[in-house]
């Protein structure tokens, strides 16, 4: 008879434990759902440093005008969303502010748009960038560009400790990068590149690696946009037209929402 009433208080317990600790015990449905609040848009280029030329028009500009029109877009229809921008006129935030703007702010997701330029003027396309080492050698004329601006600022030397933009060698430190955020910027770029081929009709030159400064140092998921060939007549004048960047904007927003909604798991 005592062991049944032993027995039975064991049991007891047993049913209870869930009810006492069950607030202490983690678990999946526990876990407070993530949210992605804050954003940085990224205007590449600015100031004394007017990217790439093209006949009729400057990088730093169709950079930020696609990029206002994209914090334009979430701030109307992603209310609960906070957009910071690296620049919102034609300044030159350094290429190591850059993210650190977007580390202070905690961002959850980091952009820099950018134009495109080559030597061979029937290229043309769409490119997104997210870090990496892979095809190095080959995509490394436009990762040697882009970084080489920090060379416009004044001590870059000591600034970015001796990092050399046209030495394949200085590289060798990317290659110790996180991998922490690759899958998820990896995802964005594909929405990217997925909205300018099928709603815009671009052609996409896809998604890519490259180890760019700007995306090196973000405590978050990161992309590097390339908005086509200033160098190719035919798309500067669709990337200076109002209709031409209204579309690209709309397109990188839809893509921003689709992989906040993806990761939002709605």
């Amino acid at each position: 008879m005592r062991r049944f009433k032993t027995q039975k208080f064991v049991n007891s317990l047993l049913l209870l434990i869930p009810f006492l600790f069950g607030g202490f015990i983690p678990n999946e449905t526990m876990m407070p759902a993530f949210r992605m609040k804050k954003i940085v848009l990224d205007a590449g280029h600015g100031g004394r440093d007017p990217g790439n030329l093209g006949s009729r028009s400057r990088e730093k500009d169709i950079n930020l005008a696609v990029t206002l029109l994209v914090g334009k877009y979430i701030e109307e229809n992603l209310p609960d969303v906070e957009v910071i921008y690296t620049r919102k006129d034609d300044s030159f935030p350094s290429l190591k502010e850059r993210p650190v703007i977007a580390n202070k702010n905690k961002a959850d997701l980091f952009v820099s748009i950018h134009s495109n330029s080559a030597a061979n003027k029937s290229a043309y396309g769409t490119e997104t960038f997210i870090m990496g080492m892979k095809h190095f050698e080959s995509n490394f004329d436009i990762i040697k560009r882009e970084n080489s601006v920090m060379m416009l600022e004044d001590g870059y030397e000591e600034k970015y400790e001796g990092f050399d933009p046209s030495s394949p060698e200085s590289y060798i430190m990317f290659n110790l990068m996180s991998q922490a955020f690759f899958e998820n910027s990896l995802s964005l770029a594909d929405q990217v590149e997925k909205q300018f081929k099928d709603r815009v009709g671009r052609r996409s030159r896809g998604v890519k690696q490259g180890p760019f400064y700007v995306l090196w140092t973000p405590s978050m998921p990161s992309v590097l946009i390339e908005l086509g060939f200033l160098s190719n007549s035919n798309e500067e004048r669709f990337l200076m037209s109002k209709q031409g960047q209204e579309y690209m904007a709309s397109a990188i927003f839809r893509s921003i929402r689709d992989y906040k909604n993806q990761i939002e798991g709605r």
